[in-house]
Formats: structure tokens, C-alpha cells, sequence
């Protein structure tokens, strides 16, 4: 792997953003994990969005026993606009929307388990727990509809997610 920008490939370009540290330097290990963070996962978040709704759209005049009919609900209600135009810009708006989700449930969560790591001076899944449970939390926020039930509930599957993703790291 050459120095030359010429002689280098794209995915030399990409290798070297990871062992540099990612994207950016803020100037602090956190500022950077969190945006680092947060740019990976808005971009899956998008890619995501973007994907259901083509499905979705596929699939609607179709046959489907994927999803039945009564399940078969687009997440970007307003896509079905009368011209082209207010199709993409709904669909642009609800996937920056998404995509922002993501990347601040990303951002969070990376922070969080920065911030406890160097706190408590460990990294274990009590870490992880909290940090899941705060993030689910922080993002049942982000819905038009939460209610309590539905914050404890986030904070809940937040926890269980990362403390088994924390876990299985080990084994896999």
C-alpha cells in the first residue's frame, strides 16, 4: 500500500480512515467516536429507510405474504403524494429523519460508553447496559407518540440489546 494518492484505491482510502481513527479529528477520543459514530450509522439509516419504502412501494399492488395487507404500512405515510414532486421530497424528509435518528442513537450510545469507561476505568456490561438504557430512552423521544410506557419499554430493550451485543462480542 503506497503513499502515492494516485496509486492508491479507494478501498486503501477507507482502510486508512479506520486506522487513523475515523472520519474526523475533533481533537478529543470522544468527539471523535461520536461522529465517527453517528456518520456510519445515518448512512445505514438511510440506506434502510430508502430500501423499505421501495419495497413497500414494490409490493403494494402485488402479491405479498411477506406482509400481509392489514401490516403493509409505508413508515413515510405522506410518499404517496399527488406528483412526483411531493413523493421525493417526503421521501427525503423522512429519510433524513430516519437517518438522523439512527446517527443520534449511534452518537449516544458510543459516547455514553466512552464517557463510562473512562469514568469507572473498565469497560464491561454494566457499561453497556446503562448506555443502552439511556439511549433508548433518549430516542423513544425522538417518535411523535411516546409515552411513558413506551420511554421504559425503549430503555429496556436498549439495555437488553447492548448488554447481549456486550456479551457475544467474546464469543464471536
Amino acid at each position: 500500500m503506497g503513499h502515492n494518492l494516485e496509486t492508491r484505491s479507494l478501498m486503501d482510502e477507507i482502510r486508512s480512515f479506520d486506522r487513523n481513527g475515523g472520519f474526523f479529528d475533533l481533537g478529543h477520543p470522544l468527539l471523535n467516536r461520536m461522529a465517527d459514530s453517528f456518520i456510519k450509522a445515518a448512512g445505514i439509516g438511510a440506506v434502510q429507510a430508502v430500501s423499505r419504502e421501495g419495497y413497500f412501494t414494490l409490493t403494494e399492488d402485488g402479491d405479498s405474504t411477506a406482509f400481509p395487507a392489514t401490516q403493509r404500512k409505508h413508515r413515510l405515510s405522506e410518499l404517496k403524494g399527488e406528483t412526483n414532486k411531493k413523493s421525493v421530497e417526503a421521501l427525503v424528509k423522512g429519510t433524513g429523519k430516519e437517518s438522523l435518528q439512527w446517527g443520534l442513537a449511534a452518537g449516544m450510545y458510543s459516547g455514553v460508553t466512552y464517557g463510562l469507561k473512562e469514568a469507572r476505568g473498565v469497560h464491561d456490561w454494566k457499561n453497556s447496559a446503562m448506555a443502552g438504557a439511556i439511549t433508548g430512552a433518549a430516542l423513544s423521544l425522538t417518535f411523535d407518540d411516546s409515552s411513558h410506557e413506551q420511554i421504559v419499554h425503549a430503555a429496556i430493550t436498549g439495555a437488553a440489546i447492548s448488554t447481549a451485543a456486550n456479551l457475544l462480542t467474546g464469543i464471536f
